[in-house]
């Protein structure tokens, strides 16, 4: 009995969720006039879903009991958020406690109110446990006891007047600070979208033409398989924002390939988890993490600014697995694999079938709406119409209302943890804002550093790759971006290039041993052991760890100057050189090969070579024209000089033999 309601209540209220995101984000409806009651209906439809979908324990999942008390829950969710619209909504003002709205009782909260906070706030962490494991809610419980008990904390502990029961539900769950914040709202206007996005593209033929597409262009070239796996990814990436969703998603089919063009089953998922990590920074989607950078920074252009910084580092990091791929390729004797299902077609033909088309249709009508300019929850609303029309008119593959429904279902039960992870993050951020803890932490960092930016870097890279191994990324970005994103500003960084450095490090997490979930994914396609596919997975995507070290000091990589304004384009095109002479070099030293493998003296000197190509070099930021700093001139031209004679005595070397 419990399952079949079950069963028809988990993919009507999935419907349900997607259509009142799609018609409250775009205000198609004016059923609900406060944002706060918008992001508390959404967050019940996803607490509810959680509650309904991941079970108590997974001994329990056929429990009667506990599912049972799931519905429990999920009643107590309900009534919660629901509170929560009616106290704030003027359609229901004959029903506000006292003639006031909730918002309007801030600071004057009577104790229904604080009992309510309390049970949603219990609610969130339960909700998050649920769906994506202990860490993000035992970081939560630590924030909310370093405010409970902020009186008794010692001098070096950021002490501070305290706050008791009412102050917690309060700064929490009952005002806008919280959980029905900036991640919420995030995850509600952007990332929410994006996830239907996917789906619907999926049914429409568009993530199966990219397999394709990219098989069709490297399939005959030695490591084929691996450089598929690195083009697919880019291309998804840029349409998902997913790490794991992407490895999982071109992993499948590129897995498989890559063992039977003979490459060990750990290097396969490594190039694969490494190829789907750079996904969130490909543009035009990105990850969860660049829609909260858009709130926090709100650049001058928009989310087209973000795009515009994204490229080139985007470039770099794929170029770089490309590299290492074809280096590894010709080192082990990779033999080439015959494409299968795209044989019989041309490059050509595959780019104008009708499933391209709508891969490429959707790209561009996604950068077409956003440089209109509309804004990015109403360009993808509008390429979610495209595709659908695209899709209703396909002559071989026409989709259906059923399809239709299934890619919703499909979208809220990927989704709901990320609704859950959201709501938990408000807890943190509430407790952050009410404490004024991140201005005391910020004091005391800028000390320990004393204003040396690269000690402030090491320390921001170190802290952020340990919280995102517990946490998933975009959370990893907005606890960071909270509490150390002005430091950097502090220290002379443009602010977008700031936030930029803490949103590469979050994302780098997902292939940083021990924890690193894209490996994680890989590895359970591969059969390999998940430290040898992490331990690869790093090694491949090395360069992510470089290059947010170069584009703070080299920001032409930003595509903007050291004050954050437009780029010197003559800059532009030096540093890029240089990047990818050094990306080049870096690739060679990684795999021990070029044109021939390298003895040991020379694969230590073309790593020295990369060194010198692409590290920071220790120039003033405030500087008017570092990139011609003298230091950077010598440590730049050794390495090119360095790397150069190192490669052709490695070819003269081939050609020898």
């Amino acid at each position: 009995m419990i399952e079949r309601i079950k069963g028809a209540l988990i993919p009507t209220l999935a419907v349900v969720l997607c259509l009142f995101t799609l018609l409250e984000v775009n205000s198609f409806t004016h059923l609900l006039q406060q944002e706060q009651s918008k992001l508390a209906v959404f967050a019940m439809l996803g607490m509810v879903l959680c509650f309904l979908t991941f079970p108590l324990h997974k001994k329990l999942e056929h429990s009667k009991i506990s599912q049972l008390f799931d519905f429990v829950l999920a009643a107590g969710t309900v009534a919660c958020c629901g509170y929560v619209v009616v106290q704030m909504e003027p359609v229901f003002e004959s029903l506000w406690i006292d003639g006031q709205s909730l918002g309007n009782r801030a600071g004057m909260n009577l104790p229904v109110d604080m009992y309510v906070g309390l049970v949603g706030l219990a609610l969130v962490l339960e909700a998050t446990r649920r769906s994506i494991g202990l860490a993000l809610p035992i970081l939560a419980i630590a924030f909310l006891l370093f405010a409970y008990y902020g009186r008794a904390l010692p001098d070096w502990a950021f002490p501070h007047s305290g706050l008791d029961l009412d102050g917690l539900a309060s700064s929490t769950f009952l005002q806008s600070t919280g959980i029905f914040g900036v991640a919420l709202n995030v995850m509600f206007k952007y990332v929410f979208l994006f996830v239907i996005f996917g789906a619907m593209l999926e049914i429409t033929g568009g993530t199966q033409f990219i397999i394709d597409f990219s098989e069709k262009v490297f399939g005959g070239s030695a490591g084929g398989p691996a450089k598929i796996a690195v083009l697919g990814s880019g291309l998804m990436g840029s349409l998902s924002g997913s790490a794991v969703a992407n490895a999982v998603t071109t992993g499948t089919f590129t897995i498989p390939m890559m063992r039977n063009a003979g490459f060990k089953p750990h290097i396969a998922g490594g190039i694969t988890a490494a190829a789907a990590s750079g996904g969130a920074l490909v543009p035009p989607i990105m990850g969860a993490g660049a829609y909260m950078m858009l709130e926090i920074v709100n650049p001058e252009g928009g989310f087209v600014s973000i795009m515009k910084a994204a490229i080139l580092p985007a470039i770099l990091y794929y170029f770089s697995i490309f590299m290492i791929v074809h280096f590894s390729a010709k080192r082990i004797g990779a033999h080439e694999v015959e494409d299968s299902e795209s044989k019989d077609r041309t490059i050509w033909q595959l780019l104008f079938s009708f499933e391209g088309m709508i891969f490429f249709g959707a790209l561009a009508s996604l950068i077409g709406f956003l440089l209109v300019p509309f804004s990015a929850f109403r360009s993808v609303t509008y390429t979610l119409g495209v595709i659908l029309v695209l899709g209703v008119i396909h002559p071989g593959n026409r989709i259906t209302l059923g399809e239709i429904r299934d890619a919703l279902v499909k979208s809220a039960r990927g989704g709901v943890s990320l609704i859950a992870a959201s709501a938990c993050v408000g807890i943190i951020i509430g407790i952050v804002q009410a404490t004024g803890v991140a201005g005391d932490f910020n004091s005391e960092i800028a000390k320990v550093v004393e204003h040396n930016l690269f000690f402030a870097l090491v320390g921001i890279m170190t802290v952020s790759i340990v919280l995102g191994m517990g946490v998933p990324s975009a959370v990893c970005y907005l606890l960071m971006a909270t509490l150390m994103g002005p430091l950097l500003g502090e220290l002379g960084v443009p602010l977008l290039a700031a936030h930029m450095f803490i949103f590469y490090f979050g994302m780098m997490s997902m292939v940083t041993p021990p924890v690193a979930l894209a490996a994680y994914a890989s590895a359970s396609i591969a059969g390999s052991t998940i430290m040898e596919t992490a331990f690869a997975a790093f090694r491949f995507s090395l360069i992510g760890f470089v290059l947010p070290y170069m584009f703070i000091y080299r920001p032409e990589l930003l595509l903007m100057n050291i004050n954050g304004g437009p780029a010197n384009w003559g800059l532009v095109v030096v540093e890029v050189g240089i990047a990818v002479l050094g990306t080049v070099a870096l690739a060679a030293g990684i795999t021990g090969f070029m044109f021939q493998r390298f003895n040991d003296p020379t694969r230590a000197g073309v790593l020295v070579a990369a060194v010198l190509l692409l590290a920071p070099h220790k120039v003033e930021i405030a500087a008017d024209d570092p990139a011609f700093n003298t230091v950077r001139i010598v440590m730049t031209t050794a390495g090119a000089a360095l790397f150069l004679i190192l490669a052709v005595t490695n070819y003269m070397s081939g050609k020898k033999t």
